[in-house]
């Protein structure tokens, strides 16, 4: 038996990226999904390519950074498959430009990454909850990221808004555990998304894989099998966690790899 069958799925963010392959996985174990973009043509082509291969999927236009945008992409969900059962709060923004450190950051762009990274997840399940009640139970799932772990020195709001995220998925755990509605997110590493490689130079890919415990990259896809299983029933004593997907980039003492050269060259 497929893990998503008799779910009905709204994936913000879906038109590529790990949004993109979530969708497909979703649409391959039997769910009908709802892909939401504000890149509305490449929503729908994607939910046009899931069609042609035997899935059931739709996109349409989502704002983020709107609450009628959102409102109506779940509303939409409902009409178009009778329910919602899964809601994955997907979309997120990042600025290298403005988003600096805590002296220097744009607070007008502080103000959009919290509304479209942080509001758009309360958002987006204030409105599904009530239908996942009505429909029996449900799984959240929101994209966080390892910034809301770990600081930098740039991307304090960025860091900041997705450290809302983990601390809002708990409570969305406890306030609704007893609707059967499970809330948990997945904090991404470095992942190689298509914005990733167009603006990740080959010097700084390789700078963090120095420091990666695993000898490569994450994809889409790895990102994308975790938040299928989190969907699935087989997570279902599983809620209010944040699954950490890094690589192990942020696992040991930060001098590892350094210490690892220099015992090299200890031995030469």
């Amino acid at each position: 038996m497929a893990k998503m069958n008799d779910k009905v799925a709204l994936i913000t963010g879906g038109a590529s990226g790990i949004g993109l392959s979530t969708a497909n996985l979703m649409a391959k174990e039997g769910a009908k999904v709802v892909i939401a973009d504000f890149n509305v043509d490449g929503a729908k082509a994607a939910a046009e390519q899931i069609n042609a291969q035997g899935g059931e999927a739709v996109g349409v236009f989502l704002d983020a950074g709107s609450e009628a945008s959102i409102k109506e992409a779940v509303e939409f969900t409902v009409q178009q498959y009778g329910k919602i059962t899964t809601l994955f709060n997907n979309v997120g923004l990042t600025n290298l430009k403005k988003d600096l450190d805590v002296v220097n950051v744009d607070l007008d762009e502080w103000d959009r990454l919290m509304n479209v990274n942080l509001k758009s997840v309360l958002l987006g399940s204030r409105f599904a909850i009530p239908h996942m009640i009505q429909a029996g139970g449900g799984s959240i799932i929101n994209t966080a990221s390892m910034a809301g772990f770990a600081s930098d020195a740039i991307r304090v709001a960025y860091g900041a808004s997705k450290a809302g995220v983990v601390n809002l998925t708990k409570y969305i755990a406890t306030q609704y555990g007893k609707n059967n509605i499970r809330c948990n997110a997945v904090a991404p590493g470095l992942i190689l998304t298509p914005a990733a490689k167009n603006n990740m130079s080959a010097e700084l890919l390789d700078m963090f894989a120095k420091y990666n415990a695993l000898p490569y990259h994450g994809e889409p896809e790895d990102i994308g099998y975790t938040v299928l299983f989190l969907a699935s029933d087989e997570a279902k004593f599983i809620t209010g966690q944040t699954i950490q997907v890094e690589g192990g980039h942020y696992l040991a003492n930060p001098t590892v790899p350094d210490f690892q050269q220099l015992m090299k060259m200890a031995q030469q």
